[in-house]
């Protein structure tokens, strides 16, 4: 069993009126290579008559955004011409790749309604070899993902892509990532696959956890060391909801600017020419965003 090297708490940066945790980046943890970024928005209740999300049209390239519902209802239009409303239980996993202007916004009838609202986005990274593949997006609502048991009433596994008790997810990501949402039973314990020399990526959204019998308290990311090959978790007396998943580290120099990710100062430069000068899938398309 693998065991704990640290815990991080998440910090608070929200936007505007959107509540919004952020346990990676954050101090002491730049990133859980190849995993770089997760934003926790909510969870929080908006009214009827809002203004819903706010992440209008942006441009990415280099890496890959995975998007998890955990309540509420999320519009996802790109320049390359997909769109999808994903509801509750559902994710969006886009690949930028070459580069994408996409918006995530709420649908006519989020604002209209108003309702509860959690969503976890989560940044993988992409090598060298793949920063410059095909764009490509998959939307998945809820009842196209399996639910693994994971016995004795522990709860069960979203299984999002990869492979699980012999179940197969239905994302297939270039870089063969594992990754899943846990819902933990109150009391629940299960052992989860944390296969040696890859990076695990473990985040308590809700609840709280014992993991590798060290307490873990809601809006903390665990970092395991490379000691073992599964990790026991342990849910609380209110139960928990993990965000986990492992893959295999890059080991590549990462050099961010904004909503870029790439190897080098010079191809971040590019990428900025490149979006301003109109050169990204499908930018001369109209991304609508609020039909």
């Amino acid at each position: 069993m693998r065991t704990v090297a640290a815990t991080y708490a998440a910090y608070r940066d929200d936007m505007a009126d959107l509540v919004t945790r952020r346990p990676l980046p954050g101090p002491g943890l730049p990133q859980v290579d190849p995993f770089l970024f997760l934003n926790h928005h909510g969870p929080q209740t908006y009214r009827p008559g809002n203004n819903g999300l706010p992440f209008g049209p942006h441009p990415h390239r280099g890496f890959e955004t995975v998007t998890f519902i955990l309540q509420g209802s999320l519009a996802h239009y790109d320049s390359g011409g997909h769109e999808s409303v994903i509801e509750a239980g559902g994710v969006q996993w886009m690949t930028a790749g070459s580069g994408l202007v996409h918006a995530e916004v709420s649908p006519p009838k989020f604002k209209r309604d108003g309702g509860p609202l959690e969503i976890l986005q989560l940044w993988v990274n992409l090598p060298s070899r793949l920063k410059m593949t095909e764009p490509r997006y998959s939307g998945v609502q809820a009842d196209a993902i399996p639910l693994v048991p994971l016995g004795a009433g522990a709860g069960n596994l979203a299984l999002v892509s990869g492979t699980f008790q012999g179940v197969e997810g239905p994302i297939h990501p270039l870089t063969g990532v594992f990754m899943s949402v846990v819902h933990l039973a109150p009391g629940g314990r299960a052992e989860l696959p944390a296969p040696r020399e890859r990076s695990v990526f473990l985040y308590v959204a809700r609840g709280s956890a014992s993991v590798a019998a060290t307490a873990v308290e809601r809006w903390h990311l665990v970092r395991l060391k490379d000691d073992g090959d599964a990790v026991e978790v342990t849910a609380g007396e209110e139960g928990a909801v993990l965000l986990f998943g492992h893959a295999d580290p890059i080991g590549e120099r990462v050099v961010a600017h904004g909503p870029f990710v790439m190897n080098s100062e010079a191809e971040i430069h590019q990428a900025i020419v490149d979006y301003q000068a109109g050169n990204f899938e499908g930018t001369g398309k109209l991304v609508e965003v609020g039909r």
